[in-house]
């Protein structure tokens, strides 16, 4: 004891992100402060979940301390105190948790605070970004977080006033786990009535399936949750907002829930799944490591919240529990990724998930549309990985289109095809797709377009040959110039000779040499005099783009250059083709063409000076 008593206590900094956040809970009041009890006692249940699960292999952790939340109340101190018999925190697990935040949520969270809208309140932010303990701030201007590592006889105390820094130092607490005391501001006098804690835990926290006790002062606590995990309980019995409340918590969000899967499966395997399709999409989504959120439970005991062996990194975007009854309650993470009945689990959960999904899209379009805005472009990395539900997948995928607003799926676009059309037309571009001149031609005749815009789209298509016995096929490939069989395109215009046209080419060819691959007249543009193809055997245009940019490809293949000879510009060139003295204007003509074609496609101009230059010769002839 004696050399515990000799260590000082320390003072940190907090994490520059962390500061710039406790200065905006500090200074700003929220109307929906209450919040912060919710926050609190979810991270209490988990430590309580852990210990309780670290104890399988490791009894003496638990022996037998009652695994228990208590919230106190002491009008006199003015202090609200909650306190937990869960894992417990070391002291550099005190520093490391109260001090930094590993994830990249805080940033976030400060730009999305600072844009004020209206829709984002201080729980939608709270709950999207994981900054639920610095919630407390709102409501205490001192918290104090006394607590004892399980197998360790040490316990240290945290204090901060939320202004910029944090103290640690050796403290006694005679069992595991872990005292938070909030030392409540004048006007948050509120949370210290009983009545209204009680009915907070009620709202927000009753499905938690360890005892919550609330007491004043010296009394004994009396339990306000009714401590039963929601997925066991019937689907009868269970209200759509004990739903919502509990994909709050477990989910750590606070949007409502497009969509609640909850089910029993007995038999050959026996689990319970309750699953949730969040209303927005969370934070990291994106993330790299493309984490599963879903927490597998054994038999009602809590095992990780990181078991990517329980769905598929395309459907992560899931938040909810797994409950197993056929896995061993002391299963290890070596264990888990090896497991057979855990694959099988993973198999049949995902094609229920799917199968839901497929009768949402046909029954509740509205819902579906609202989910797929926000995850179609997660579902489609399904189509590139999986292999065994692709079809399913290609099913479920909506695309927006050239033919009507909205969404569209496969099956829709093939029931509206014209007659003679045989392949599914798509265009792979960034937003702002619908003003590519390849699609010119397509809209003169009538044939419907998908618009893919998601970088994921480039990938599955080289995997996704057809659908319904209708091949995909890009728009801008040199083969789909030739739309002569899918009828003629109104008011088009002459077209210049063909023989001026060829003669034009070929000094074309002469003047942009290896820049392209081959010029070519073009059946596809109505407006614009030229455009960039590739050719058949080529990358699309997008694709190689995007690996060139990302270093995994060392060039980009020279494209073929499609000129319209119906447009004005074309026509007048073709013409002056045969005539002397012409061939300084057609050079010049010709690389700003192709600068036009390569600036429509997005593409780096590579010779701006020279491009620069170009425009001032053009401006000076007009200028004469």
């Amino acid at each position: 004891m004696a050399d515990r008593d000799a260590v000082k206590s320390e003072s940190f900094g907090f994490q520059a992100e962390v500061a710039r956040l406790l200065h905006m809970m500090v200074h700003s009041v929220y109307s929906e402060r209450e919040i912060f009890l919710r926050e609190l006692i979810s991270n209490a249940a988990d430590a309580c979940d852990r210990r309780r699960y670290e104890a399988l292999t490791r009894p003496e952790l638990l022996g037998d301390t009652p695994l228990e939340i208590t919230v106190t109340i002491d009008k006199q101190a003015k202090t609200l105190t909650l306190s937990d018999t869960g894992i417990g925190m070391s002291r550099d697990d005190l520093i490391e948790n109260l001090g930094t935040i590993a994830r990249s949520g805080t940033a976030r969270f400060m730009e999305a605070a600072k844009a004020g809208d209206s829709k984002a309140s201080a729980p939608d932010l709270i709950g999207q970004f994981g900054v639920g303990f610095y919630s407390a701030f709102m409501v205490a201007d001192k918290v104090k977080v006394v607590s004892r590592r399980a197998g360790e006889d040490a316990a240290y105390a945290w204090e901060s006033d939320g202004l910029g820094s944090f103290t640690v130092e050796p403290a006694e607490r005679e069992a595991t786990g872990t005292t938070i005391t909030l030392h409540m501001k004048d006007d948050a006098a509120e949370f210290l009535e009983k009545y209204r804690l009680s009915s907070i835990i009620r709202t927000y926290s009753d499905h938690i399936a360890i005892p919550i006790k609330l007491a004043e002062a010296a009394e004994v606590g009396e339990t306000v949750n009714t401590a039963q995990a929601l997925w066991t309980r019937s689907k009868s019995d269970i209200e759509a907002k004990d739903y919502t409340e509990f994909y709050h918590h477990i989910g750590g969000m606070f949007d409502e829930p497009l969509r609640t899967l909850h089910y029993k499966v007995e038999g050959k395997l026996e689990y319970t799944c309750l699953l949730f399709t969040p209303g927005q999409a969370p934070f990291d989504l994106y993330d790299p490591e493309r984490k599963s959120k879903v927490k597998l439970y054994v038999k009602r005991v809590f095992i990780t919240d990181d078991c990517e062996e329980l769905l598929p990194a395309y459907l992560r975007f899931m938040r909810g529990v797994v409950d197993a009854q056929d896995l061993a309650l002391n299963i290890s993470r070596e264990m888990l990724q090896h497991n057979p009945v855990l694959a099988a689990m993973k198999k049949a959960i995902t094609g229920k998930v799917l199968s839901d999904y497929a009768k949402l899209a046909e029954n509740e379009p509205e819902t579906y549309a609202k989910i797929w805005a926000q995850f179609g472009r997660v579902l489609k990395e399904g189509l590139y990985e999986d292999f065994e539900r692709r079809d399913e997948l290609l099913k479920l995928a909506r695309f927006k289109s050239t033919g009507q607003d909205g969404w569209t799926s496969l099956a829709d676009y093939v029931s509206r095809m014209k007659d003679g059309q045989k392949a599914i037309y798509y265009l792979t571009i960034d937003e702002g797709a619908a003003a590519s001149p390849q699609l010119e031609g397509f809209k003169a005749r009538g044939i419907e377009v998908l618009l893919l815009t998601d970088p994921i789209d480039d990938f599955w298509l080289g995997v996704v040959p057809e659908f319904d016995g209708k091949p995909l096929q890009s728009i801008t490939k040199a083969s789909s110039s030739d739309l002569s069989s899918l009828g003629e395109a109104k008011d088009l215009g002459e077209a210049a000779p063909e023989g001026d046209v060829s003669r034009l080419i070929a000094v074309m060819k002469g003047v942009l040499g290896e820049s392209v691959k081959d010029i070519r007249a073009s059946e596809r543009l109505t407006d614009s005099p030229v455009c960039l193809v590739a050719d058949e055997g080529d990358m699309d245009l997008r694709l190689s783009r995007m690996l060139k940019a990302h270093d995994r490809l060392q060039s980009v293949a020279p494209r073929v250059l499609e000129i319209n000879p119906r447009h004005d510009l074309v026509r007048q060139l073709a013409e002056r083709s045969g005539q002397d003295g012409q061939y300084d204007t057609i050079a010049l003509a010709s690389q700003l063409l192709l600068d036009q074609a390569r600036i429509l496609e997005g593409e780096p101009l590579p010779d701006l000076p020279g491009f620069s230059k170009r425009m001032s010769d053009v401006l000076l002839r007009l200028a004469k």
